[in-house]
């Protein structure tokens, strides 16, 4: 995630230094994204975690991938 120059607030959003809410802004300067109080002026970098890969359920799979898991059994008639 990143954002651009233009400072901007984010609702909802608390301060973990002073526990103000509504007075976090968030920008982005030099390729990095930082976050700021304009209450208390605490300031720091934001780190986002790497989107892991969602996990192959029933549900996310392409009609093609739950026909391929599709498994047909033919058994020979029975003699009589």
């Amino acid at each position: 995630m990143s954002f651009n120059q233009k400072k901007r607030f984010i609702a909802g959003a608390v301060c973990p230094k002073c526990s103000e809410m509504d007075k976090i802004m968030v920008y982005n300067k030099e390729g990095q994204d930082y976050r700021e109080c304009v209450s208390c002026g605490f300031s720091d970098e934001m780190h986002f975690k790497q989107q892991v890969r969602e996990l192959d359920t029933r549900v996310n799979k392409t009609e093609e991938e739950k026909q391929a898991d599709v498994q047909v059994l033919q058994f020979p008639p029975l003699d009589k």
